[in-house]
């Protein structure tokens, strides 16, 4: 993808050499040991007493010594690039149906951070958390992707950062939460078949700006859509649990087979049309 000497996007939140560090909250220290030694003497369990007592409080980030690699550096400039086509592709697109779009941040990280969904981990991989409308990233995760799934090229990053920004499109339309409401109504497949599609659809999503993006910027070069598509497919449920279990659980997918991923990204780039992404009324 063509991205030096490009716009990079002002809603990136760089936590690289950031840990999270959870407080133990005002119940703790010996005032909490004095009360369990006098609850234990009663007769009762302490260790009721410093569960309830050791309440957790906001965390606090503790920098290290971290120096980016220039391989991350690198990573990093394209992902803001990447971030920036996504706002100028979707803030059209919202306009044009006569709608505003609100730009997500993007928050880069190593090793973990703390989000409004929980802790962020590079081993729970990229995710967007509608509690902020953030888009968390760990950049190892991105060189992980390359290395180890097999997903090579720059424009497999830009699909997953495409794929995340999709869900924030979904939360602003009011998919997101009409999906997550249906947990505890339905049962675990029914739940898992219904954000299989919603994955599917964030897939056409980045489909759908990877055409427009072309169009307004001619940002592609050779290979990059072969990129995408290998990169769908390096992260289908199927291929997955494949290679972790050496066997796969249709109902417990999440995300689509790598076929559906790559169809729905597919869809997206040679249609445009965003009205053709309901993957929950179509055959998938």
């Amino acid at each position: 993808m063509l991205y030096k000497g490009r716009r990079q996007s002002s809603n990136i939140e760089d936590r690289r050499g950031m840990s999270a560090r959870r407080k133990v909250g005002v119940g703790g220290g010996i005032v909490t040991i004095i009360i369990a030694l006098v609850v234990m003497l009663l007769g009762g369990d302490p260790r009721e007493v410093l569960q309830m007592m050791e309440t957790q409080q906001p965390s606090t980030e503790q920098v290290s010594d971290y120096q980016p690699t220039a391989h991350e550096q690198e990573l990093a400039e394209f992902v803001s690039v990447t971030l920036a086509d996504t706002e100028d592709v979707w803030q059209k697109l919202f306009e044009n149906s006569g709608l505003t779009y609100r730009e997500p941040t993007l928050v880069l990280f190593s090793g973990a951070a703390e989000s409004a969904c929980g802790f962020a981990q590079s081993a729970t991989g990229p995710f967007y958390c509608p509690g902020d409308e953030k888009v968390y990233i760990d950049v190892n995760f991105l060189e992980e992707l390359q290395q180890k799934l097999g997903a090579q090229g720059d424009f497999a990053v830009a699909y997953i950062v495409a794929h995340e920004v999709g869900h924030h499109v979904q939360k602003q339309l009011g998919v997101l939460e009409q999906v997550h409401n249906l947990r505890g109504q339905v049962s675990e497949a029914a739940y898992n078949a219904q954000t299989v599609k919603l994955e599917l659809q964030a897939d056409f999503y980045a489909g759908i700006w990877a055409h427009h993006a072309q169009k307004m910027k001619n940002i592609l070069e050779a290979g990059d859509i072969e990129e995408a598509m290998n990169a769908a497919q390096a992260v289908g449920d199927d291929r997955i649990q494949m290679q972790s279990r050496g066997y796969v659980v249709p109902d417990s997918f999440t995300h689509g087979t790598s076929l559906q991923r790559m169809s729905w990204f597919k869809k997206g780039f040679e249609t445009g049309n965003v009205n053709n992404g309901d993957t929950f009324n179509e055959e998938i």
